[in-house]
């Protein structure tokens, strides 16, 4: 650890290094406290800036070819790391700019407390100073201080008064309960003490005229954007104050091997060429480096590329391209890729069990494969504020930096996996229910009503993934991460679950989550056999019949956020957040194992009775 530099004046917000070193880890950059987000370092508060301002030459570049097409960028960035011997990467600046003094109650600009150079004190009391604990943001992602001054001063303005009393604030709690109501602000000017109750309500900052300020702090020399949203008051460390937009993709061949990245960076100039020219390239290449690469290789990829971009109609909506990703995924993981056609540097190994999926076939499950090697690569595109994306489909992403650039910051996971698949055709059939039917047409409704609630225009809301096949897969997976984490030793929030549902794609893939210690136990893979799957299986489907919460859960008419969910409770299915791709919402277990009035409407109910 190294002392934190010094606090230089200057007109604007401080520019500043992490002052703690490895206070947030590479994974945090992408998941938690990236780009425009605050984060929290003892008693101050900062913003991380944009990527064009972080020094990069010494962070790992990630090549992930399908995902970086899909985003337009060339390649990804590890967040940088400090350490002695490297410069920090990632800066940061001071936000909130308002703080208070936990001594004198004094409430204002940071550059007006006359702190000591290195320190962030009240001058007079030589206290620590307590950031502001509440922001004013916008769905834009706009991010300014909270207005204190007008907030206070709200009852005592006169028509067209937009100055300044010259009165020192204060801010001081009651210390009576916990609520807004106790935390007080007052002026010298001689105005009544008011609270902070009623400021989150929605309209509460519209209603004293105070509009979006177009503030982006977290971009350095940013011009103020004129905006038309109503701002909302926020906690500096509410969940929706940043809510990442991550993009993810797995490696499949033929861009899973590992020597494939060391193209990457020539791969412009190679799609140019004809096959005389690669060859040349390649020769010359291998004047500076030890390539191994064949002239019929390199065609062959840019042929799989080419027949990648006319492949089938990619679907309407502005996650088509997603989807595509996702279909190629489920294609390779079906075709698989024994392990004896690969090195010790290919990044996907993925082959059927060694015996017999047999005892599956009464719950509807064909073709199991095992995953042995699997990476999956995270990009953070953007971020959005006070909407988030699990609640709006139109959310807005805040741009990571002023001027497009060609990277974007990422993190690999490497592990393992199993992928499992329904019998289509009796997925159909089931789904043709009438009772199947109203429980999913229940859930759709009751989220489509969320997303136009929620929605700017609510004339175009897209339409809602829940579909009977969707539900179940993703029950489902859930129930049986639940089962691992008990049988297998993998905590659940170690455990991830990836979906394939749509009309032509019926899989779901449970998968390591993290990188970390609890994510590389290996074992994983074992479960996936058929001798070990069907006992566990069975064990979940067993548990998933009784939940601690019924009847109240079993005969819910809608649980969790805007009611997307049915028979669905944290005692039963539901998961870590980080596990989970739809946040725990579109959840039924009765379309696993039925209710007590209609057994039928699960898809293994029939199987529990063998």
């Amino acid at each position: 650890m190294t002392s934190p530099p010094a606090r230089r004046r200057r007109a604007g917000a401080p520019e500043r290094s992490y002052p703690r070193r490895g206070s947030v880890r590479r994974a945090q950059m992408i998941t938690t406290y990236g780009v425009g987000s605050m984060v929290a370092v003892d008693n101050e508060s900062f913003i991380v800036t944009g990527i064009d301002s972080w020094n990069i030459s010494e962070a790992p570049t990630i090549h992930e070819h399908r995902l970086a097409r899909v985003l337009g960028v060339k390649s990804f960035r590890l967040p940088p790391a400090s350490d002695d011997t490297s410069k920090d990467g990632v800066h940061v600046r001071r936000f909130p700019l308002w703080h208070s003094c936990p001594s004198c109650n004094a409430l204002q600009h940071v550059r007006q407390f006359n702190s000591p150079p290195g320190k962030n004190e009240c001058g007079d009391c030589d206290e620590e100073l307590v950031p502001s604990r509440f922001v004013m943001a916008c769905a834009k992602g706009h991010i300014a201080d909270f207005p204190y001054w007008k907030w206070a001063h709200r009852k005592n303005r006169q028509e067209g008064d937009s100055g300044f009393c010259h009165g020192e604030m204060r801010l001081r709690t009651s210390g009576k309960t916990a609520s807004l109501r106790s935390i007080l602000i007052s002026c010298t000017c001689g105005i009544p003490e008011v609270s902070m109750e009623g400021a989150f309500r929605r309209s509460a900052l519209s209603d004293l005229k105070v509009f979006c300020s177009g503030l982006r702090p977290w971009l350095k020399d940013a011009p103020t954007e004129s905006c038309s949203e109503s701002p909302r008051t926020l906690q500096r460390g509410s969940s929706v104050a940043w809510q990442p937009i991550v993009k993810t993709a797995l490696s499949i061949p033929p861009w899973s091997d590992g020597d494939i990245s060391r193209l990457e960076p020539h791969w412009d100039a190679l799609r140019e060429l004809n096959a005389d020219g690669i060859e040349i390239y390649l020769k010359a290449l291998t004047l500076q480096e030890n390539y191994e690469f064949s002239a019929e290789r390199v065609i062959a990829l840019l042929d799989a590329e080419n027949h990648e971009d006319a492949g089938p109609d990619q679907e309407e909506g502005h996650d088509h391209a997603y989807v595509t990703l996702r279909k190629q995924e489920y294609e390779r993981l079906i075709a698989g890729r024994p392990e004896s056609e690969t090195d010790h540097e290919d990044q996907f190994v993925c082959e059927p069990p060694r015996s017999s999926a047999s005892a599956l076939a009464p719950y509807g499950v064909a073709g199991p494969m095992l995953v042995k090697r699997l990476r999956e690569v995270r990009a953070l595109k953007a971020f959005s504020r006070v909407e988030t994306p699990e609640t709006r489909t139109d959310v807005h992403e805040a741009a990571l930096s002023l001027a497009p650039m060609d990277w974007l910051p990422a993190m690999e996971v490497q592990g393992e996996g199993v992928f499992l698949r329904l019998d289509e055709q009796r997925l159909d059939s089931w789904a043709e229910s009438v009772a199947v039917a109203a429980r999913v047409e229940r859930i759709r409704n009751n989220h489509l009503l969320m997303l136009r609630e929620r929605a700017q225009d609510p004339q175009s809301v897209p339409d809602s993934p829940a579909s009977a096949r969707m539900v179940l897969l993703h029950t489902l997976a859930h129930a049986l991460i639940n089962e691992w984490s008990l049988d297998g030793g993998y905590p659940a929030a170690s455990l991830r679950e990836r979906l394939y549902a749509d009309d032509s794609m019926a899989g779901m893939l449970i998968c390591t989550a993290t990188s970390d210690s609890a994510g590389s136990l290996g074992g994983l893979v074992a479960q996936g056999e058929p001798d070990r799957l069907e006992p566990a299986l069975h064990s979940a489907l067993v548990r998933a019949q009784w939940c601690s919460a019924d009847p109240l859960c079993v005969e819910s008419q809608g649980s969790g956020v805007g009611g997307i969910n049915l028979a669905a409770c944290h005692a039963c299915v539901l998961l870590p957040e980080t596990s989970c791709e739809h946040n725990n919402g579109l959840l039924d277990r009765a379309l696993l194992i039925g209710t007590p009035e209609d057994p039928t409407i699960g898809f293994f109910s029939e199987a529990l009775l063998l």
